[in-house]
């Protein structure tokens, strides 16, 4: 049996006059590609009178762009959504035969297509204490590793 969970957010903007808002991008809804199934999901925004489009980002994510014609003099979106909340195994997937085993090399185009993800900050002094008290195996069977590092 899994559990249910009810979920509710709500972020209320109220103005002292009436105000031209531009549009608003609300991004609070669940990522189709979650393993977590959505019961439900009710996205409600006020004041009424308003244009809603739902777009995807070019990761999959959906937007709702909201455009209000008039001038408001509050602004208020509420998500209300219910979770099944399952037990899953997260290292339940394949791997491909270059990355079984760590440290991996991705091939090139692979690579070119990772570059955004695979850019990082400089490492600050508690990420580097971690890091230096961590033992990196030689080579380590991938999900074994993943499962030491968690």
């Amino acid at each position: 049996m899994t559990i249910h969970v009810a979920l509710t957010h709500e972020t209320r903007y109220r103005y002292d006059r009436r105000v031209s808002l531009g549009p608003q991008t609300i991004r609070l809804r669940p990522a189709a590609h979650s393993r977590t199934t959505i019961l439900s999901y009710a996205l409600d925004v006020e004041p009424k009178g308003h244009f809603l489009n739902w777009q995807q980002d070019p990761h999959g994510n959906f937007l709702a762009r909201v455009v209000f014609p008039d001038k408001v003099d509050q602004f208020r979106v509420r998500v209300d959504l219910i979770a099944d909340m399952a037990v899953f195994n997260p290292f339940d997937f394949f791997l491909e035969p270059a990355a079984e085993h760590y440290p991996f090399q991705y091939e090139s185009v692979l690579r070119n297509d990772l570059e955004p993800y695979l850019d990082t900050d400089p490492v600050g002094p508690k990420l580097r204490r971690w890091l230096d008290a961590f033992e990196r195996p030689r080579a380590a069977p991938t999900v074994d590793f993943l499962v030491g590092l968690n």
